[in-house]
C-alpha cells in the first residue's frame, strides 16, 4: 500500500479516507476511539470531518465529530501521525454559515479548539456561498495559511464555474490554491461528477476525495429489496438505487466479490481507487467488521477485466 499526494501539496495519504460524520451520531466517543485506533493501527492516516458534523442528530448542535477527534488526538498523542481535514461554510445555526472572511476566521478558531490542535492539514470549503466573492474567501484562507493555522485548502460542492474562477483568482492574486476536490461520486452516482468537474480535477491535478463512496450503503449489497430498508437509519434512502441499473451494478459487484473472495463494499471502493484522479475515497464505518471490509480495498488484486466489467455495468 503506497501513499498518494493530495493534489500538488506535500501531504501524502493512504488511499482510504475515514469519514468522521458518524462520530457523535451513530457511534459514541468510546466506539469512535475503537474505530480510529483500528483504522490508524492498520496503517491509514487520513481523517475527514466538518464543523457541522453531526448537527442533524437529535440533541446535537454541531462540532460533535471534531470534538471526538480532538479528544482522541489528545489522548493518543497521534497528531503528527495523521492528516486531519475539516470543512467550513455549512449551516451551524444562529446565522453561522457561509464563506465571508470574518466568519471563516472565527470558524477556524472554533474548529481548532474542538480538534485540540493548532493547525489543520486540509481546510475545505464545504458548500459554496455564491453571495461571497471567491476572492474574499481565498483571502481569508491566505491569512490562515500565513498564520500557520491551515496548511492547505480544498473544495467541495462547487459548480465548475466557481471552481475554475477560484483557481484563476488564486493564480492571479498569489492566494493558496485548492489542492483537493470532494465531490459526490461512486459506482452508481457517476454522471454528475464525470460530466462536470472531473475534467477540471484532472487538468489542474486536484486530489479527488469523493464522499458517499458506497452510496450510503447501497454498494455494500445489503439492500436488495424494500424488506431490507429497515437494516439501518439510511435504509429509507435506498429505494432510488433499486432500479434496473442498480441491480446490474449489484450483480457485477457480486461477481467480482466472489472471484476475489471479498465483500461488495471492498470491490466498490477498489473501483473508485483505480479511477483517474481519485486519491482516497471517503468512507465511514460503525463497527470493526465494517472497517475490516473497507481497509481491504486498496490491496485487492482486482484485474483490468474486473474493473471494466464494473465500469460497463454501471454505465449511464
Amino acid at each position: 500500500m503506497e501513499k498518494r499526494p493530495l493534489g500538488q501539496s506535500d501531504l501524502h495519504v493512504y488511499p482510504i479516507t475515514f469519514g468522521g460524520n458518524v462520530f457523535g451520531w451513530t457511534i459514541n466517543e468510546k466506539q469512535s476511539f475503537e474505530i480510529l485506533d483500528a483504522f490508524t493501527g492498520a496503517g491509514f492516516n487520513f481523517i475527514d470531518t466538518a464543523d457541522m458534523y453531526s448537527r442533524w442528530a437529535d440533541g446535537n448542535v454541531g462540532g460533535e465529530s471534531e470534538t471526538i477527534i480532538g479528544n482522541w488526538l489528545q489522548k493518543r498523542g497521534r497528531r503528527d501521525d495523521v492528516i486531519i481535514a475539516t470543512k467550513v461554510g455549512n449551516d451551524m445555526g444562529d446565522g453561522k454559515k457561509g464563506l465571508k472572511k470574518a466568519y471563516i476566521l472565527q470558524a477556524v478558531e472554533d474548529s481548532l479548539t474542538r480538534l485540540k490542535t493548532d493547525y489543520i492539514d486540509l481546510y475545505q470549503t464545504h458548500f459554496d456561498d455564491v453571495e461571497t466573492p471567491v476572492e474574499e474567501t481565498l483571502e481569508a484562507y491566505a491569512q490562515l495559511v500565513k498564520e500557520g493555522k491551515v496548511r492547505y485548502i480544498g473544495a467541495s460542492n462547487m459548480t465548475p464555474e466557481r471552481l475554475l474562477e477560484s483557481l484563476q483568482v488564486s493564480a492571479d492574486k498569489g492566494f493558496p490554491v485548492y489542492q483537493t476536490l470532494q465531490p459526490h461520486y461512486n459506482l452508481y452516482d457517476r454522471a454528475g461528477y464525470e460530466s462536470t468537474v472531473e475534467p477540471i480535477a484532472l487538468e489542474h491535478n486536484l486530489g479527488v476525495i469523493p464522499y458517499w463512496s458506497l452510496a450510503s450503503g447501497f454498494l455494500t449489497g445489503k439492500y436488495r429489496s424494500a424488506a431490507d430498508f429497515g437494516k439501518s437509519p439510511r435504509g429509507g434512502g435506498m429505494e432510488k438505487y433499486l432500479d434496473a441499473r442498480g441491480n446490474k451494478i449489484l450483480t457485477a459487484l457480486d461477481t467480482v466479490a466472489t472471484e476475489l473472495n471479498t465483500t461488495q463494499a471492498a470491490v466498490a471502493l477498489a473501483w473508485l481507487i483505480h479511477r483517474p484522479g481519485i486519491t482516497a475515497p471517503i468512507v465511514s464505518a460503525t463497527s470493526l467488521n465494517q472497517l475490516d471490509s473497507i481497509i481491504q480495498a486498496p490491496q485487492l488484486a482486482i484485474t483490468p477485466a474486473q474493473l471494466e466489467l464494473l465500469t460497463t455495468e454501471s454505465g449511464y
